[in-house]
């Protein structure tokens, strides 16, 4: 196969996308169980939250024409703790209340305790005067009856799991977990554990690249199946993509994508499917590739074969494909709508002369100035680049940059 034009990034990511199609079934789990999860079905409030006016202090819930001046002292006519229901308030008088407790009828103020001072004979002075509403939530003022709440295709967060249990839902419906082999090709690899540092051969590697993408997977909410190592032959590549072919939405690989005479992974899937993007205008990540591989008799849920991506062996490399690319794509099958990360326009405080004719993602860190700085050695086998940096300056082909340039810059947190 020759080699193609380079792919712009946008493009390559819209082609992705675009053959993403959402994964059919479901799963109904617990709320407490259903962080990192997708919505798949609207979450529609039966109630209204707060269900009354209540206080949003501990007081005295008062009437405000009763507080002429600052200093009057009113008796106090009941007490109203969280949980409980008072009486309507007589004129003249306050009621003790507590946080989160109704307002009674007629109250339209609440004076927070350390406004106020409790006396010996039952009446409380209060030193402020206070204006209506004053310290009172309203009834729906967070969510109104028949509101939806959290939208289908929403990647569920610990706050939007208390937001559902705020309305009563004690389980959801969220998309299936996208089933995703993963596995790395290189005779120079080698695990952790397998062999120590000081006996390591000549020419051999720790396999880095198995640790972050295997978690990264299981971030997004994957269900991981670890092939481990597959040899630099092949037949063995063939082997390998043929059995999870069956098996799963997506297969993974690290390595073996270039154009090396040892990257088989490349003439493996178009042996048994279709190659359908390979090479980007991207640095690092040039070579990446997406395509389809057939599946045979075992397919689960009526599926044809698996999406197969594959990316580039240099740790660098793969992670950051997987970050723009892979992330976006395993959150598109299960419904998510919004899968682009948010970028903020930063204060460049490095140069960078020589712009690169593709696309670059620098691994950069914000200063105590709130400027970035960058990392020495953006080479992408430098895997320490990605933990000092808070993130990656998206640099467009061809530009360079000079100290007190504004950069776009998409930090880790939107990312990881």
């Amino acid at each position: 196969m020759a080699r193609p034009p380079l792919k712009s990034l946008d493009d390559a990511l819209a082609q992705l996308l675009a053959s993403a199609t959402p994964l059919a079934g479901s799963d109904t789990v617990d709320t407490f169980d259903a962080d990192g999860r997708v919505l798949l079905a609207d979450a529609v409030s039966a109630l209204q939250v707060p269900a009354q006016d209540n206080s949003a202090m501990d007081g005295y819930a008062l009437r405000c024409a009763d507080m002429a001046a600052a200093g009057a002292a009113l008796p106090v006519s009941q007490r109203i703790p969280a949980g409980s229901v008072g009486t309507a308030l007589q004129p003249g008088t306050a009621a003790r209340i507590f946080t989160g407790a109704p307002v009674p009828p007629g109250a339209d103020a609440v004076v927070m305790q350390e406004d106020c001072e409790a006396l010996e004979d039952g009446r409380v002075r209060v030193r402020a005067v206070p204006r209506a509403g004053q310290n009172i939530r309203r009834a729906g003022e967070d969510i109104r009856l028949g509101a939806t709440v959290l939208a289908a295709g929403t990647r569920l967060t610990p706050p939007a799991l208390g937001l559902a249990a705020s309305i009563g839902l004690a389980r959801l419906q969220v998309a299936r977990r996208p089933r995703v082999a993963l596995f790395s090709t290189g005779d120079e690899l080698v695990m952790p554990g397998q062999v120590p540092p000081a006996q390591m051969p000549p020419g051999a590697i720790y396999n880095s690249n198995r640790f972050f993408l295997r978690t990264l997977l299981q971030r997004l909410g994957c269900e991981v199946t670890d092939l481990g190592i597959v040899p630099d032959q092949l037949d063995a590549t063939i082997a390998a993509l043929r059995g999870a072919a069956t098996r799963h939405d997506l297969i993974l690989t690290s390595g073996g994508v270039s154009v090396g005479e040892e990257d088989h992974v490349k003439p493996a899937v178009q042996r048994l499917g279709t190659l359908e993007l390979w090479l980007l205008a991207m640095k690092p990540g040039k070579p990446f590739a997406y395509g389809r591989i057939q599946g045979g008799e075992g397919d689960k849920d009526g599926a044809t074969g698996a999406h197969f991506i594959g990316l580039p062996g240099n740790p660098v490399s793969s992670l950051v494909t997987f970050l723009v690319l892979v992330r976006p794509f395993l959150l598109r099958l299960q419904g998510v709508r919004d899968v682009t990360p948010r970028a903020v326009a930063a204060r460049a405080a490095f140069e960078w002369p020589r712009g690169d004719a593709r696309r670059e993602f620098l691994r950069a860190r914000l200063n105590d100035a709130g400027e970035l700085e960058l990392f020495a050695n953006q080479g992408s086998g430098v895997l320490t680049s990605t933990v000092w940096g808070d993130g990656l300056v998206d640099n467009p082909p061809g530009q360079t940059i000079a100290p007190g340039d504004r950069v776009r810059f998409i930090p880790f947190g939107e990312l990881l």
